[in-house]
């Protein structure tokens, strides 16, 4: 009650007193164009941290809950179920993908806002009169803004071609956009990523025995992985080899062998481990770890998550709905399989032996779970059409479970973004493109040294077996549900040769109309049409 009289008191004297002038009631409206202006290391800080929740909502987007399926139904490894949301339809059934499509207007968005963003921050951390802050401490905040503006437009520029370039901040309305050369935007990506590359913090030396730490901050070895994608993608693979060779001989990373973390002392296997909740970070013993989206409990720390990530619901098969069947952290929590795996996958991609093919690490068979149950310990069988989804096999990689939240309506998984193991991978990739095969099969064969216990009497690889189908299935083996599966179809070129030839099987919700028009997405329609003073062209076919 004080506070608010000593509120009115002031008020009253400001209105009896000639010191108050009517300029005190002057509106000052200031649009959403007004620039942000930075003047010391708090405020750079904190518009950095932005950058990692603009980064979250890439992969939270709870409204439309089979967001996370339109990166892999209608590819090589996956099919939408009877439980599918709707907003990847088109993703499968491409006849229906037009340029009014929510989906690739949401990522055109997203990217375009981080662009702004990073722009924002870039601008005043080069304005000649910023004098509060080092030099070296103005490369960091420059290094740390332009990874995440390579990162947009790296992505702009796989799914859609050339988009327009924009180099500093929107201060004001502008409709007259075009679409930059690819050729351009390229060159700026990778101006971008060597700058950050140069500038951002090492991960500190490791030792076996002891934990690292990360802490989901921007670090050199980040903008190096994605600098060695970019540069596979615009078609200089010598480049990107330089750059994996760097972080595979940095000695900062090794490949999870080993059991190792919270439930080390639970049935599983040490690959396995590395999906675990409470095992996917550097700190927390991951040394495979080059970059991870660390996720926190909202219930425990504000603003931990942002909206609320689908991909346990969308990769975790809804067991739950069969009679005898409760929900349990060792089944994954509450899954609702919004997409199920191709049956290229489950029957044809691996060989036996392999570890991330183990009922550990994909689910197989099921177990009535209810101790009520007359069936109670009894295999679940697969009878009838709902088992495509309630039962069906699925990646474990998505489980977790929330004792708060047993509906399972959140998320708080990490995302584990980039890993050693596809350093691996991309530099198999880099080293086929130069025609150098036997270097290729040494770089994919230590991915499966590490997957087949009879290494090398089982899984070792030669020269002759490598050739670009075979990375990228292997990509599939190792990075199943992990990677943007499209993403790296579309990157590659191979996306409507590998989903029409490996996953045009499925009786439910088959692939229809992949043509190569799909190589790219469409450009959103509204962009275009609000774009009144010059014309950004559409994509062909769309």
């Amino acid at each position: 009650m004080k506070k608010y009289i000593s509120v009115f008191i002031l008020a009253l004297i400001c209105i009896t007193s000639f010191s108050c002038k009517k300029s005190y009631l002057n509106e000052t409206p200031y649009s959403a164009y007004t620039p942000v202006t930075l003047t010391d290391s708090l405020g750079f800080d904190a518009a950095l941290v932005g950058l990692y929740n603009q980064l979250s909502n890439y992969f939270s987007w709870s409204s439309q809950q089979g967001w996370p399926s339109v990166w892999a139904v209608g590819t090589d490894i996956a099919n939408a179920t009877a439980s599918q949301q709707g907003v990847e339809i088109p993703y499968y059934n491409y006849a229906t993908l037009t340029s009014t499509d929510g989906a690739a207007n949401h990522i055109w968005a997203l990217n375009y806002q981080m662009v702004n963003l990073t722009n924002i921050i870039i601008d005043n951390v080069e304005d000649p009169s910023l004098n509060s802050i080092s030099q070296s401490d103005k490369n960091s905040v420059e290094a740390e803004a332009k990874f995440f503006r390579a990162y947009a437009y790296n992505e702009l520029a796989t799914l859609f071609g050339s988009v327009p370039l924009v180099q500093h901040a929107i201060t004001s309305p502008q409709t007259n956009f075009i679409r930059t050369p690819l050729d351009e935007i390229n060159s700026f990506i990778t101006s971008d990523l060597n700058f950050a590359a140069s500038h951002l913090p090492d991960i500190e030396s490791m030792p076996s025995n002891s934990k690292g730490k990360l802490y989901g901050r921007a670090n050199k070895y980040m903008a190096m992985q994605l600098l060695a994608t970019a540069y596979l993608r615009i078609g200089k693979p010598d480049s990107a080899e330089i750059e994996t060779q760097a972080i595979i001989n940095s000695g900062r990373f090794s490949l999870i062998n080993h059991r190792y973390g919270v439930v080390s002392n639970l049935p599983g296997d040490y690959y396995s481990d590395m999906f675990h909740y409470g095992n996917e970070r550097r700190v927390q013993g991951n040394t495979e770890a080059i970059w991870v989206l660390e996720e926190e409990n909202p219930s425990t720390v504000v603003g931990g998550i942002t909206d609320n990530p689908q991909q346990r619901r969308v990769w975790t098969s809804a067991y739950y709905g069969i009679k005898g069947m409760v929900i349990c952290d060792s089944l994954g929590g509450r899954g609702i399989a919004r997409l199920r795996l191709s049956n290229w996958v489950l029957y044809d991609l691996y060989q036996p032996g392999d570890i991330r093919n183990s009922q550990y690490n994909i689910r197989r068979k099921y177990y009535y779970n209810d101790p009520t149950s007359p069936n109670f310990g009894q295999q679940v069988p697969y009878t009838g059409p709902d088992t495509l989804y309630k039962i069906c096999p699925c990646t474990t990689k998505w489980g977790q479970f929330d004792p708060n939240d047993v509906f399972g309506y959140a998320m708080i998984k990490d995302f584990i973004l980039m890993r050693l193991g596809e350093t691996y991978l991309l530099q198999a990739e880099a080293q086929f493109d130069q025609g150098k095969l036997q270097d290729a099969a040494n770089s994919i064969n230590v991915l499966r040294q590490r997957a087949f216990a009879n290494y090398p009497t089982e899984g070792e690889v030669s020269a002759s077996d490598i050739t670009m189908n075979f990375i990228l299935d292997e990509r599939a083996r190792e990075l199943l549900g992990e990677e943007n599966r499209r993403e790296t179809l579309m990157r590659t070129g191979t996306l409507v040769d590998r989903a029409i030839r490996l996953n045009s099987n499925d009786a439910q919700h088959p692939i229809n109309g992949l043509t190569k028009t799909n190589l790219l997405l469409p450009i959103p329609l509204s962009e275009i049409q609000l774009n009144k003073d010059a014309v950004i062209a559409q994509n062909p076919g769309y």
